[in-house]
This record gives structure tokens, C-alpha cells and sequence, in this order.
């Protein structure tokens, strides 16, 4: 078996990942591939949608497969992972913009790489079983593959929030913050998916939807708003601290977990997209600016080293909360002398 199923049923463009051993973890030559079929369905009238979902019942697609990029980078080829970026971000922008209806079926873990190309599309479906997260500052990432524009359009503070904590999304989580837009029961989705392929219209999508069992976001947002509200990490560390409530305790151990220079990063990322010019393509080139730099001065290799390579979880990160400088975030987010991410390969 490959690792991705692409044909055509009916009048959709279908896209299966098929790694379900992996958790269909996303490798570049899966995001080449996704990319070159959205090329070719792009103009052609036989494809009236695009339907994308994975094989097996734990996973969509709970990242990205990081095992060559911590093997390069350790090797000291940084030109790997940066070309790995710019592509799987070039598939990403070309989903959030695709002028034919892409339907995601999100069930299980979606995370990481797997947001990027799940919850850019028009329509975003949910089951019972989907759990959908960004926990990239666990391992000296930030929230990237566009993620970081969803966050900074969830409701309140929930983008800071979701962001710095790795926090994971129930259904009804995932449509409150803006990651997914429909409930569809799980064993209503081969019929779904079936009449989508046959009809080629989106219409079908309204009447097999409920409303998702309640999350914990919802109620949880008087205390989120008012405890991630800071100009900064800091300012949001402050406020936790001096905040007593389950939340705020929970927070701060998860965010004891993971690397301050991503979230620190995370954070002023998330407030600069909330300018309403703001779009997917602002977004991505923000968080490559980081990802290119992520192996050589930021936490990524040792992050990868502690939750994935050697599972110690004791990173060493380069900093500590309590004194990580201004300009040491400033210097991760600023321009790249490299050509602009958008001036490659556009379909």
C-alpha cells in the first residue's frame, strides 16, 4: 500500500491517506502529490469538489513525519527541512484558496501538519472521535502550516490559549474556535461521502449535521479571555500566576512543558495576524520566518530529541521563561533575506 490514495469518484477529486500505522503522519512526497492533484482538478470540469480523508480510526493526520527532518538537521543540512516548509506551506496556502469546494473529514488526532491540510478547506467535518490540536511549542516548533491565522482569528483569547498549551479540541471546541465547521456523526460519513462523489454538490453536508455534544471551551472562555489577554508571554505568565483557578493551574503546567521561545513567538504571532488584512499567505510567511531558523537558533532539534527521539521529555531549551529576551523572539520573526515563500512555484 502507498501512503496516499488520489483518483477520481464520480465528480469528486478523492485524497485518502492511507498510514493509518503512522497515525498518516504527512511526508513531503504526500504533499507533493496532494499539491499536483489539486493542480490537475483545478480546471477540470469532471471534478466538482474535492473529498479528503485518511484510512483507519485514530488518525486524519496527527502531524507531519519529522523523522527526516531531526535526521538532517542533526546531519546539518538545514536546506532539507526549510524546502520541506516551503512546500508543505505552498500546499497549504493552495487549499485555503482552492476555488472548488474541499471537504475534510477530520476524525481522530488532527494536528500539526494535518490542520494544514484539513482545516484550510471550505468545509470542515467532525465526528465524535475528533480531537484536533496545535501542540507545536512541545517540541521548539510554533504553530505553523497556517495554523497560526486560525488561532489568531478563534473568538477572545482562545488563539493564545489553544496556541501556548498544546490544548486539545472536542468537536463542539474545534467549531467554537474556528478549526472545523460541522458535526456529522461518524457512521453517517461513508453515506456522506458516497452522495458527495455522486451528486458533486455540497448540499448534502447541511442535513446529515447535528449539533455536537457540549465541550469544555465554551465555558471555559470568561476565564481564558481574562487570563490570556497579555502583550506578551510574560504578561500571560503573570496572570496565570496569580490566577487560582483549575484552568489557570492547568495551563501552567502545560505550558512548563514546552520550549518559551516558541511560545513567545506564538504569541506575538497570533497578535500580529489579528490585523484584518491579515491572510493565510501573511500567515504562512510569519511562520516560516521561524521555521527556517527553528533548527539552527531555535529549540526544534532538541524538542524533537526529548518527546520523539529519545522520549525523556527533559528538553534542554535555550531559554527559561522567567529571562527570555525581547530580541531573541524579535530576531525569529524577523524578514528573511531568502526569497518570499509565496514567489515559488504557484499553481
Amino acid at each position: 500500500m502507498t501512503d496516499i490514495d488520489i483518483r477520481i469518484e464520480g465528480h469528486a477529486g478523492r485524497i485518502t491517506l492511507t498510514r493509518p500505522k503512522a497515525l498518516n503522519a504527512l511526508t513531503h512526497q504526500m504533499s507533493l502529490e496532494i499539491e499536483e492533484a489539486l493542480d490537475a482538478w483545478r480546471d477540470d470540469p469532471a471534478v466538482a469538489l474535492v473529498v479528503i480523508d485518511a484510512a483507519g480510526d485514530k488518525a486524519f493526520c496527527a502531524g507531519g513525519d519529522i523523522q527526516k527532518l531531526y535526521d538532517t538537521g542533526r546531519a546539518g543540512d538545514l536546506d532539507y527541512g526549510r524546502g520541506f516548509w516551503r512546500d508543505e506551506y505552498r500546499l497549504n496556502a493552495k487549499i485555503a484558496e482552492y476555488p472548488k469546494p474541499y471537504i475534510a473529514f477530520l476524525k481522530g488526532f488532527t494536528m500539526g501538519g494535518g490542520v494544514g491540510i484539513g482545516c484550510h478547506g471550505s468545509h470542515r467535518i467532525v465526528n465524535e472521535t475528533s480531537q484536533i490540536a496545535m501542540p507545536e511549542c512541545s517540541i521548539g516548533l510554533v504553530p505553523d502550516v497556517g495554523g497560526s491565522l486560525l488561532l489568531a482569528r478563534a473568538p477572545g483569547h482562545l488563539g493564545e490559549y489553544l496556541g501556548i498549551t498544546g490544548a486539545r479540541m472536542g468537536p463542539a471546541d474545534a467549531i467554537l474556535a474556528g478549526f472545523a465547521d460541522s458535526f456529522v456523526p461518524g457512521d453517517r460519513w461513508p453515506d456522506l461521502i458516497a452522495t458527495l462523489c455522486d451528486t458533486g454538490d455540497i448540499s448534502a453536508i447541511a442535513p446529515a449535521s447535528e449539533t455536537p455534544p457540549q465541550g469544555a471551551l465554551s465555558t471555559a472562555r470568561p476565564v481564558i479571555d481574562a487570563t490570556f489577554a497579555g502583550a506578551s508571554l510574560h504578561d500571560i505568565l503573570q496572570t496565570l500566576q496569580h490566577d487560582d483557578s483549575p484552568l489557570a493551574r492547568d495551563a501552567l503546567q502545560k505550558i512548563a512543558r514546552n520550549s518559551p521561545l516558541s511560545m513567545a513567538c506564538t504569541v506575538e504571532m497570533i497578535h500580529r495576524l489579528r490585523d484584518p488584512a491579515a491572510d493565510i499567505r501573511r500567515a504562512l510567511d510569519l511562520e516560516y520566518r521561524f521555521t527556517y531558523r527553528a533548527m539552527e537558533h531555535g529549540d526544534f532539534l532538541e524538542g524533537i530529541r526529548a518527546r520523539i527521539i529519545d522520549k525523556d521529555n527533559a528538553p534542554n531549551w535555550r531559554h527559561d521563561l522567567e529571562t527570555l529576551p525581547a530580541s531573541d523572539v524579535s530576531r525569529m520573526l524577523m524578514p528573511l533575506d531568502a526569497a518570499p515563500l509565496t514567489d515559488h512555484k504557484e499553481g
